[in-house]
């Protein structure tokens, strides 16, 4: 597993030796941020379910203010941890939490801290997808008002269009796997169309 571009690109990360942990491929990764590009510079990124890293990293290394890693696995958040040290990347740029996504969330509900711009949630496919979401959406404290939250999941499940606040606006199916795009309602993009939410089919990456 290596980091696709920036500050630290072709760096290795170290990967967990169990198959119990489902890391976002490099391919989807890449896809995931080119459509990200215009968002990530300074933008504060929340990893929920972060697994190595990977993801969360791979916006430090474009140019992101800071990440927080949740994840409620401490082998996990270990391996983050090595993976951290590995890059030399500061104390004041990240925080790795072990915890229960809807723990954390729910203690940061309740924090005056500054809310996060940009969410990616990945869990394990069998998890409860909605509890998730609709936290977040009924939590303004938690996402910025421009923010946006990214959902990894299986194409076999199904989320919902809306969430509160939360209105689907991109759909990208990659493989097995398909991203979700939400955002509050109200907020605007150039490339958002009326009614259903645009949907498309990621072609292979330029290497």
């Amino acid at each position: 597993m290596r980091i696709i571009a920036g500050k630290y690109r072709g760096r290795r990360l170290k990967s967990p030796p169990s198959l119990q942990t489902r890391p976002t491929s490099d391919r989807l990764r890449e896809t995931l941020f080119n459509i990200l590009a215009p968002r990530i510079e300074g933008s504060r990124f929340l990893d929920l379910c972060a697994g190595t890293g990977a993801v969360g990293i791979e916006s430090l290394s474009r140019g992101a203010e800071h990440v927080t890693f949740v994840d409620q696995s401490r082998k996990m958040c270990a391996l983050i941890e090595a993976n951290l040290e590995a890059l030399g990347i500061e104390d004041n740029e990240v925080a790795v939490i072990s915890s229960d996504t809807m723990a954390f969330l729910t203690r940061q509900s309740k924090k005056s801290s500054a809310p996060v711009d940009i969410i990616f949630f990945d869990p394990p496919y069998a998890s409860d997808y909605e509890e998730v979401l609709n936290l977040i959406a009924g939590a303004r404290s938690l996402l910025a008002d421009n923010g946006i939250v990214i959902v990894e999941h299986c194409k076999k499940k199904e989320l919902g269009e809306a969430f509160g606040e939360l209105r689907r606006y991109r759909v990208v199916k990659q493989g097995d796997s398909i991203l979700s795009f939400y955002e509050r309602e109200g907020q605007s993009h150039s490339h958002q169309r009326m009614g259903n939410p645009s949907s498309e089919v990621s072609p292979d990456p330029i290497c």
